[in-house]
């Protein structure tokens, strides 16, 4: 007979939305669900909610990108007043699916969804407990029991069958609120919202850095457009030496959000069990980063596009990545932009997808899932050599933010510095930071900034950052870690300072990575090398090292679906 199971999600955001989702649709039988939410709102989370944005901020993905919910975002908006929709900025006559939004608007939506979920789980019988404001303090697996005790605040308790982890986004702080105008993130934005007469020093060129750059910007100054349609930045009085200086490794700005044919592409590129195990027994047990970028990046043209084939069709990894970027390092970083901005704007207008970089992302996504089974030497050549590029090409920046960017670089207040991948940041004893760099001339310079604002985006945590301190101290879970496949690899790793080894009783030599250990279904790894059958982690910054990319929404669905499956199958 089928026992009842009581499964607990921790963590009310996007993440255990598509959670909750999935385990609805499963139909379990004697299924309930408790839900931990820190904030007082279901479903927006950190991006979408005052805690990652204020008005300015946009979504980079429109409707038709969005794995599906339970209804769309155009039917949601479709069922807002107008005076709702103005607030947001929202034509309702001019929006359609292809659209991005605010997102804060976003934040509602999701939070609707998660009500409309509910109804689907009281309509199947499933009850639902959700606790709203409640910050999960810890996690104590009762093995003896098969069950896990949830830990609220100092003293409340909850004894549940299974736990899924889904914390989100975590912005750790060490020099914040020590040192004035030293920001470790741009989040809350509203700690932002700052009159400064002087540069400001942004660390990085994400999507993190432009929530920053649209908030500072509004601050100092305002947005307007000009009778030839063209966006044009005006100061404002007290502000006249505001600036904005973004540092980057290799001097570039991201790239824009273009049209997408086929917004789940990721999910028809999903590697075979037997495709992955053949791989591995021809590779030493090894999953090969070479055969993942031939056969889920270039093999996609050889139909699609036989002229872009016939170019990629005989680079390595190392030289494709070559050739993309000093393509982009020939030109000056904003004449890139606008390009490109031109580009994209054409791609959306016509609804058509510039094909290379959809497959790009798609490649990023597909790496997740095999990235485990890696050698530590391809997993440094990931990190290294293809994600520098990734993150350049897939960050998707919205329309509205690339006018933004190209209108405060016209005015002469946002500029990019190409700082190399030895700079540092020092944070000086009162107030702002140094940043220290070796300029394109090859001279050290040591720039003070009187705001600094480092934008580098969600950071993997380390194993020694996990929040719930009873399953480290209990060994139910591990630190994540891949094998050198080559001793002469790994000492060359060592003799260039990489302290981030260890040497196993039989000789192996091993890479640790950030994070914890998980396996295929997502399930924690206890020190023994056990599959825990109650504790599930879809926390993205706790399992950076198995999972490379940060891929939102996509990330969401696929993992839930994963996790919700292996519910259902009693595991």
């Amino acid at each position: 007979m089928q026992q009842d199971i009581h499964v607990a999600i921790i963590g009310g955001g996007p993440s255990g939305l598509f959670m909750y989702k999935r385990l609805i649709e499963k139909n379990i039988a004697g299924l309930k669900i408790s839900i931990f939410e820190s904030r007082k709102q279901l479903g927006a989370g950190m991006p979408y909610s005052y805690e990652g944005a204020t008005a300015e901020h946009l979504t980079n993905v429109s409707d038709h990108e969005i794995p599906t919910l339970v209804t769309t975002i155009e039917e949601y908006v479709q069922s807002l007043s107008v005076a709702t929709l103005r607030s947001y900025g929202i034509d309702v006559d001019d929006f359609n699916r292809y659209k991005v939004v605010p997102r804060l608007l976003f934040g509602r939506y999701l939070s609707e969804q998660f009500m409309l979920l509910k109804r689907q789980a009281d309509a199947k019988g499933i009850e639902t407990q959700v606790y709203l404001a409640s910050q999960v303090s810890d996690i104590i697996d009762l093995e003896s029991q098969s069950q896990v005790k949830i830990i609220v605040g100092s003293t409340e308790t909850h004894i549940v069958d299974k736990v899924i982890i889904c914390t989100g986004h975590k912005w750790p702080t060490r020099y914040e609120g020590n040192v004035e105008h030293y920001f470790e993130s741009p989040y809350p934005p509203s700690k932002l919202a700052l009159k400064t007469d002087h540069a400001v020093g942004i660390r990085g060129a994400s999507l993190t850095a432009i929530d920053a750059i649209r908030t500072l910007a509004r601050h100092n100054g305002s947005f307007e457009f000009l009778e030839t349609g063209e966006l044009s930045y005006q100061i404002d009085p007290g502000s006249e030496h505001f600036k904005l200086l973004m540092h980057t490794r290799s001097g570039l700005l991201p790239a824009i959000r273009f049209h997408q044919e086929e917004p789940f592409l990721a999910n028809n590129l999903l590697i075979t069990e037997e495709e992955l195990l053949l791989n591995r027994m021809e590779n030493e047990g090894f999953v090969s980063l070479d055969f993942l970028f031939e056969r889920n990046f270039k093999a996609q043209f050889k139909e699609k596009d036989p002229d872009f084939y016939a170019m990629v069709e005989k680079l390595s990894l190392e030289d494709f990545v070559e050739v993309v970027l000093s393509l982009r390092e020939q030109k000056d970083a904003f004449e890139v932009f606008r390009q490109e901005h031109l580009q994209a704007l054409k791609s959306i207008k016509r609804r058509e997808s510039i094909y290379w970089k959809e497959v790009l992302s798609a490649l990023s996504f597909t790496l997740n899932y095999p990235a485990k089974y890696m050698s530590a030497e391809d997993m440094i050549r990931l990190k290294k050599v293809l994600m520098p590029l990734i993150s350049i090409v897939i960050a998707f920046v919205p329309q509205g933010s690339g006018r933004e960017l190209l209108a405060l670089h016209d005015a002469g207040r946002l500029e990019v510095v190409n700082v190399g991948s030895e700079s540092r940041v020092e944070p000086a004893s009162d107030r702002g930071a140094y940043y220290v760099y070796t300029d394109e001339q090859g001279i050290e310079r040591k720039v003070h900034y009187k705001t600094f604002v480092d934008c580098v985006g969600q950071r993997p945590l380390d194993f020694a950052d996990f929040p719930f301190k009873s399953l480290v101290d209990n060994g139910n879970i591990s630190p994540a870690y891949l094998r050198f496949r080559s001793v002469e690899h790994a000492k060359e790793e060592l003799l260039a300072g990489n302290d981030h080894m260890f040497v196993a009783p039989d000789g192996a030599i091993f890479l640790q990575v950030p994070g914890v250990k998980i396996d295929d279904s997502f399930q924690l790894v206890d020190q023994s090398g056990r599959s825990s059958q109650r504790l599930f982690m879809m926390a993205v910054p706790y399992i950076g090292g198995y999972n490379p990319d940060y891929s939102g929404l996509d990330f969401c669905a696929a993992t839930s679906e994963i996790i919700a499956g292996r519910i259902a199958e009693g595991g």
